[in-house]
């Protein structure tokens, strides 16, 4: 295929979800015809399986301005930037509208299988720049087919693979044979039939990030009602407790953000939560009533629980990208010139540098893993990170380079200085002036605080 028949082809952007579907309006903004290939039935597939879940970020923040520029014309109402949506309301209000509004330009039950260049597989160099990339699909009545794209915009996040309960980053030995106690997802205790699998139990919380503290919150909540007589949570922790286990609290600029931490502290506090520090999970055995039980690798086994909750983030199925030359940073598996400046060890939400399509760029020219994918298992993404992402890659791919590299982000500012720390560290200490939160300070547990009002209203986002 010629250069210039390429150059008539479209923009495929896997996903149709936050980001995905910005990058599509970005493209439409610039001229560019983008095909969107969702592989569930609607928009927003992965949201909408926590649309229980409320964000933390406001919704002046999770509307990307491309995306309103073209819901606009079709008299789409944009909600209170300062409210804090669901994820169900991002879906309802935003997302599908959004997707509406592309049309035809969005295909649903479409699964991306594999990404190559036309003719070539991955060790082939003879005229590999030139040529177009194929896009191998399977549709839900299990077809295949064949697409062809002049470039290729990956917005599938990361979210069809969190984490294992495991330490060591490998499924513990038994958690596959325990996967009827064990859920990867916070639970919707609205749901009644979920609500009572959790009632008056023992459960155990496995993470340390906002998921983790919805979570807690929220079984927190569930112990105080009328129903949940007897709820109670074990909070496992692969680190110590410092002052920056719960977050930035009041110093944190997305203050739901920061309302979410205390939530789950006041969840231990008021003894909801009982905490097990330093614990990387190796086994997950049978107690002899049949309920799972715990075991460290130190050795150290819990007492039994009912349920497990496992929130240990998430990371990025490059299975499908296999025939492309991708340059990934050998730690977090996100882009070699973005993996700096997101590293966890260093940075937080409100840390991160601005970048741009320069930074999201392999040696496959033309390919752009974008939003939380781009972060690959770094867990601090926001969407309005993904916004200008896609932003400066449209403009790239449209050959406006002075747009594409005028990178302009301001992200709220956590509270907390810098990122995770060393492995067995506490937390790190700020500079002499500070950044942004006193030096992280032991936790003493057991001052009461209000739990019911903050686990209710506290939202989560992608930086957990």
């Amino acid at each position: 295929m010629h250069a210039s028949a390429t150059a008539e082809l479209p923009v495929a952007v896997i996903g149709a979800g936050p980001v995905g579907l910005a990058a599509a309006a970005h493209l439409v903004d610039r001229g560019i015809e983008p095909l969107v290939l969702e592989a569930g039935p609607a928009a927003g597939a992965a949201v909408r399986e926590w649309s229980h879940v409320r964000l933390f970020s406001p919704w002046g923040e999770v509307v990307d301005p491309a995306a309103e520029k073209l819901l606009t014309p079709t008299g789409w109402t944009p909600p209170d930037p300062a409210g804090h949506p669901s994820g169900g309301d991002w879906v309802e209000r935003y997302l599908q509208p959004l997707a509406d509004a592309l049309g035809d330009r969005v295909r649903y039950g479409t699964r991306v299988t594999g990404v190559s260049r036309t003719g070539r597989d991955r060790v082939v160099d003879a005229d590999r720049a030139q040529q177009p990339f194929v896009v191998q699909v399977t549709r839900t009545d299990g077809r295949e087919a064949r697409l062809f794209a002049r470039a290729v915009v990956d917005a599938s996040g990361t979210w069809a693979t969190p984490g294992p309960a495991g330490g060591s980053g490998l499924p513990a030995l038994g958690e596959k044979a325990a996967a009827d106690r064990i859920t990867y997802r916070v639970p919707d205790l609205k749901d009644p039939a979920v609500r009572a699998r959790y009632a008056g139990r023992r459960t155990a919380v496995i993470g340390s990030g906002a998921s983790a503290f919805t979570a807690l919150a929220q079984l927190a909540d569930l112990a105080e009602s009328d129903d949940g007589a007897g709820t109670k949570s074990l909070w496992i922790l692969r680190r110590g407790i410092s002052g920056s286990t719960f977050g930035g609290g009041e110093a944190d600029q997305l203050p739901a953000r920061g309302a979410l931490g205390l939530a789950a502290k006041a969840a231990v506090d008021q003894g909801h939560a009982d905490a097990v520090t330093g614990f990387r999970t190796e086994a997950v055995e049978h107690g002899s009533d049949g309920r799972p039980v715990l075991v460290g690798e130190d050795g150290r086994r819990l007492d039994p629980v009912d349920e497990v909750i496992v929130l240990t983030g998430f990371r990025p199925d490059l299975s499908f990208l296999d025939e492309l030359r991708l340059g990934l940073d050998e730690r977090l598996q996100a882009p070699v010139a973005l993996a700096p400046l997101i590293d966890p060890n260093q940075h937080s939400c409100g840390t991160v540098y601005p970048h741009g399509h320069r930074e999201l760029s392999h040696p496959e020219q033309g390919v752009y893993l974008v939003g939380m994918k781009s972060y690959g298992r770094a867990p601090t993404f926001l969407a309005m990170t993904g916004y200008e992402q896609v932003r400066s890659v449209a403009a790239a791919l449209a050959g406006d380079l002075d747009s594409a590299d005028r990178v302009e982000l301001t992200l709220p500012e956590t509270g907390v200085c810098g990122g995770a720390g060393l492995f067995d560290d506490p937390g790190p200490a700020p500079a002499e002036g500070g950044c942004c939160a006193p030096a992280p300070q032991p936790v003493r547990l057991g001052a009461p605080a209000a739990v019911g009002a903050a686990a209710e209203q506290a939202p989560v986002d992608g930086c957990s």
